[in-house]
């Protein structure tokens, strides 16, 4: 797994991993458990992950669509 994107935005969050989705990359969401612990505050960043051999296809279709890449 590769960290594509880090955020505390959940809607933000959200809109990545549907433009990922669309592209046909599967994503998964790292911290989500932390970040309910957390009560909502937004202190701690959610990574967003995709399958290695999917890093640069998703790197491509997030810096296309006007996203930052971690």
């Amino acid at each position: 797994m590769r960290i594509v994107a880090t955020t505390t935005d959940p809607v933000r969050l959200s809109f990545l991993r549907a433009l990922l989705a669309d592209a046909g990359i599967d994503t998964v969401v790292l911290d989500a458990h932390i970040s309910a612990m957390e009560g909502g505050i937004g202190a701690f960043p959610r990574r967003l992950a995709v399958a290695t051999d999917d890093e640069r296809r998703a790197r491509a279709v997030l810096t296309e669509a006007g996203e930052a890449t971690a």
